[in-house]
């Protein structure tokens, strides 16, 4: 399951957590990279960068959606933003009927969900406009330093 971080992380960004879900039978079947950062309105924002395996939940669970994945349609139209994943480029699209205070988008990448979600929704901006790269904590051949903060609220398990 890749490990997804904006890479390199925009100024003022800071990592403030990972974690992962499944099971010792199954193995991990999702994986999330937590980031805190300032806002482009007023104060603190937080971002959570997911990748899973369709039918898993976890990135639909933060997004605030009822069911597994982003529901049917989703996907139509051009794509909202641009980012690159691992070399390539990759489309996301914004998630409909999702609570106000966040700004969620998703697509695809490596065969697995890829979701971004910000606090407030407004720092869903920064998604559309960041131009980011997103690299693979699993690959072998990058020695980052990366900035550490607080360990983000967001995972502390209530959904």
């Amino acid at each position: 399951m890749p490990v997804w971080l904006p890479w390199p992380l925009p100024v003022g960004w800071l990592v403030t957590g990972f974690a992962e879900a499944g099971d010792e039978r199954t193995g991990v079947r999702a994986s999330v990279v937590a980031l805190t950062g300032p806002s482009i309105t007023h104060g603190p924002a937080d971002m959570l960068v997911i990748a899973e395996e369709p039918g898993v939940g976890l990135g639909a669970a933060f997004a605030g959606l009822p069911g597994p994945d982003p529901g049917a349609g989703f996907d139509a139209g051009p794509p909202h933003a641009k980012i690159d994943a691992r070399g390539h480029p990759t489309a996301l699209w914004c998630a409909g009927r999702v609570p106000e205070d966040r700004a969620v988008y998703v697509g695809e990448a490596l065969g697995n969900w890829l979701w971004t979600i910000a606090w407030p929704a407004e720092a869903g901006c920064f998604i559309a406009l960041a131009n980011l790269s997103l690299r693979d904590l699993r690959d072998h051949d990058q020695e980052l330093d990366l900035p550490f903060g607080a360990f983000s609220p967001r995972l502390d398990g209530d959904l």
